[in-house]
Formats: structure tokens, C-alpha cells, sequence
């Protein structure tokens, strides 16, 4: 499950230091960026010298719900074993040093002048694809193995996450387990995460915590944009892309299942309206990257962003666009066996198999079709 990473360039001591100094200063810090950029994109990129592959955890993750999602199609017990496998793994490489167990990039990222999340910190992004697979396991197997990682990973959303915005009625928690940054996706996630394991849970104060589930999703209902979008993050010079959008609204719709939201559905409407709206291009079948965007960049369509429109299609039982969407996929990412993540300004396929992102959030949208 080891993988090479379209931010592998990023991971390197230089790309990280030209990264930091563009954050800070964005004038001085763009032309070390840009030329890092080239290099990693049209000359180092099959190569791949430097960099090396890695362990990540929310590859895991998805690849025990991606054979989740086949099991309960086709019931083979292997599937459920192998599931079961990477469950192992995670629970193993849980990362160190907090109270709960919970999960993270596994390498250094700045994100931000003031921000920077090392190599072993949890982040609310992360760790609720290791939560839903530990609690789609348990409901398929009826198994109480992974009870204690479920209740500890709680812990983690409820107790070391901060809280950066509250009010009477609504509140913001942050990224990741320090006073870093609101971001309304991370929000979205922590909502949902709360609620999807709030059942197994024993000795809370579950009436508490459902408040808090609703006061989340109302910081995020009053965020929607009157065009049904979600700045990235409501502070500093922000930006709206699609993938995050499309998160925001999984989270919400797979909330709103579990322990209903009011409003929910005409937030979904709007939201996803806008998404199809504001991203899909015509003429090549595809979704685009931005639809407001704070700094330049090469990359023409990207899988992360159609593979996430493809999973809220299907949640959403928008089939027939669903069925379409999937085809232009195959058509514009995938060479045989391959898989690509990116395509370039000048329409050349780059990242290929780069397994977080975003193979296996695509293989995961087609898991829940086929």
C-alpha cells in the first residue's frame, strides 16, 4: 500500500522551505515555488528521483472501505478478512503521543505563515475514513473488537479538537488538536464523525454531544454562500474548489442520515446545484478545480476533485450523471491498469498510481456502482 504522492515534491527538506517562504511571503516565495513546480510536473515526474514512496493512513482507510463496499455486494468473506486487515494496521499505527487514537498525513505540511502540522499530528480530515471503516466493520461483522478504537477515536473529536468560534447557536473546531484554523470541510467532518460514532459510545453525556453536533452544522449552514457555495475557509485570503465543496456536502447528507439536520436538504440542493454548476466543463465531461482560486497553478482537471462529485452523485442517487461522469473519467485518467491524478495545462496525464491522492477515493466512488 506504499505509494508515491503528487506533494511528494513538497515532502523534500527544499520543497518544504520554498512552500513555507510562499506562505509567508508570497511575492518572494513564487518564483522558488514555480520552479519547483516545473521540475516535479514535466521533469521529474515519471522519474520520481528523490522522492519515495510511503505508508499513508487514509490509503488504508479507504481500502478497507472500498472491500467493505464489495462485500456487501457480493458477500465474499475474504473481502470482510482483508478489511479486517488494514483495520489491524491502523489501529497499530495510530499515531503517538495523544490520548486517543487518531490519524494524520504522516509528513510535514505548512499551512499556512503560522501553521504547520508535523509529520505526527492528527488532523480532522484524516482520521474519520479510519472511523467509518472501524464502524462500517463492526455493524457488517456484529464483532465488538474494534469498540475501544471507535470510543477512543470519539475522544479524539471530542475532547482534543479546539474550539475556534462559538456562539449561542453555533461553533467552529479546528483542524487539527491545537488553535490553528477554521476550515469549514474539517468542521463538516468533525460533525459527522461525532455523530457516526455517538452510538458507541458509553458514560457520555450524549445530550451534550448532540448539541454539539448541531451546533457544528449550523456554523456550517450559516457559511453557505447565497449561491449555495463554502469558502474554503472563512479567514484570510480563501478560495472555493470543488473537492472540499463536495466533502462538505457528503458529510452533511451522511450527518443528516444518522441524526437528522434541519434544513439539510435544501442545503444539499443548493450546494450540489452549485457544484455542477460552477465546476463541470462540457465539453471534456469533467470537473475543474476552482471556482474562485488565490494563486496560480498547471494543473487542468484533477481526480480528487471528479472522484469526490462521483461519490456525492451516488449518495445523492444522481445515477445517470453519476454513470456519465464515470465514463469521462475512464476516458480522460485511466491508460489500462493505470490510473493518473492529474492532467496538466497542456493536457498530459501526470501522477500515475498515486494512491491517496486520488486513486483510492476513486476506487472507492466506483466501488458503491459496480
Amino acid at each position: 500500500m506504499s505509494t508515491y504522492d503528487p506533494y511528494d515534491i513538497w515532502k523534500t527538506p527544499l520543497g518544504f522551505q520554498a512552500k513555507q517562504l510562499y506562505n509567508r511571503h508570497p511575492w518572494a516565495g513564487l518564483g522558488p515555488a514555480a520552479i519547483l513546480t516545473v521540475f516535479d510536473t514535466f521533469v521529474n515526474n515519471r522519474m520520481r528521483i528523490g522522492y519515495r514512496r510511503q505508508e499513508y493512513p487514509i490509503v488504508r482507510a479507504t481500502a478497507a472501505l472500498c472491500l467493505l463496499n464489495r462485500y456487501e455486494k457480493r458477500g465474499h468473506p475474504h473481502l470482510l478478512a482483508y478489511a479486517g486487515r488494514h483495520l489491524n494496521w491502523l489501529v497499530e499505527h495510530s499515531f503517538r503521543g495523544y490520548s486517543s487514537y487518531c490519524w494524520g498525513l504522516g509528513f510535514s505540511y505548512g499551512a499556512g505563515p503560522t501553521v504547520v502540522y508535523d509529520a505526527n499530528t492528527p488532523l480532522s480530515t484524516m482520521t474519520p475514513y479510519v472511523l467509518e471503516a472501524l464502524v462500517r466493520y463492526t455493524v457488517m461483522t456484529r464483532e465488538e473488537r474494534f469498540h475501544f478504537a471507535i470510543e477512543s477515536t470519539f475522544q479524539f473529536f471530542d475532547r482534543d479538537l479546539q474550539v475556534m468560534a462559538e456562539d449561542r447557536e453555533s461553533m467552529a473546531t479546528s483542524y487539527g488538536p491545537f488553535l490553528d484554523r477554521i476550515v469549514i470541510n474539517a468542521v463538516s467532518y468533525t460533525m459527522y464523525s461525532l455523530a457516526l460514532a455517538l452510538p458507541y459510545v458509553s458514560g457520555q453525556p450524549k445530550q451534550r454531544v448532540q448539541e454539539k453536533i448541531g451546533k457544528l452544522y449550523r456554523y456550517i449552514q450559516k457559511a453557505q454562500r447565497p449561491d449555495g457555495s463554502w469558502l474554503y475557509s472563512p479567514q484570510g485570503r480563501s478560495f472555493i474548489d470543488c473537492f472540499h465543496s463536495c466533502i462538505v456536502l457528503k458529510n452533511v447528507f451522511k450527518t443528516n442520515l444518522v441524526r437528522p439536520l434541519p434544513g439539510a436538504e435544501d442545503l444539499i440542493a443548493a450546494g450540489y446545484a452549485y457544484v455542477k454548476s460552477a465546476f463541470f466543463d462540457e465539453q471534456r465531461g469533467l470537473f475543474r478545480r476552482f471556482s474562485l482560486t488565490n494563486k496560480p497553478g498547471i494543473v487542468r482537471f484533477d481526480l480528487y476533485d471528479n472522484a469526490e462529485v462521483l461519490n456525492l452523485a451516488n449518495l445523492l442517487g444522481d445515477r445517470d450523471f453519476g454513470v456519465r461522469l464515470l465514463d469521462s473519467i475512464r476516458a480522460e485518467f485511466c491508460r489500462g491498469l493505470d490510473v493518473y491524478s492529474q492532467i496538466d495545462v497542456s493536457g498530459i496525464r501526470r501522477n500515475r498510481n498515486t494512491l491517496r491522492w486520488a486513486v483510492l477515493p476513486f476506487l472507492h466512488a466506483v466501488s458503491q456502482m459496480i
